[in-house]
């Protein structure tokens, strides 16, 4: 083989490799459950505005009144697939529902959270699906 021809690969094998390894930390972020405060939990009751049953995660847009004004919390749950083993549903929260929910909050005291557990109108209480750390 070429001198030329060996350069050639080895720099695509350098490439091959850094992209790879630069990819990793955005993996392992998506994953991370660093921003929610776990030793933590926040009941919360309210009233639905939005539920997304999507991947790569379902979200909650639940309005609570805080001292006579109504707040906005964005509460984050597993994948629809953990999700729907444990009970869940794309119908679960319906727009108008008033549902109380548990969530570890955010640390940085934003208003938001992930799910707990949720109790439902009709008064089931389905589970966030993950295992705590």
């Amino acid at each position: 083989m070429s001198m030329a021809r060996t350069r050639t690969l080895l720099l695509s094998a350098a490439l091959s490799c850094g992209a790879m390894l630069g990819s990793i930390p955005v993996a392992s972020a998506h994953h991370s459950f660093a921003m929610f405060d776990r030793s933590k939990a926040l009941k919360l009751e309210g009233t639905v505005r939005e539920w997304q049953f999507t991947n790569p995660h379902c979200w909650l847009q639940l309005l609570v009144l805080e001292n006579g004004n109504q707040v906005e919390y964005g509460i984050e749950g597993s994948s629809v697939n953990t999700l729907l083993r444990v009970g869940w549903r794309p119908d679960t929260f319906k727009v108008g529902d008033k549902v109380s929910v548990m969530i570890n909050p955010l640390r940085d005291g934003r208003k938001g959270g992930a799910f707990v557990e949720a109790t439902l109108p009709d008064g089931r209480i389905l589970s966030s699906g993950q295992t705590p750390n």
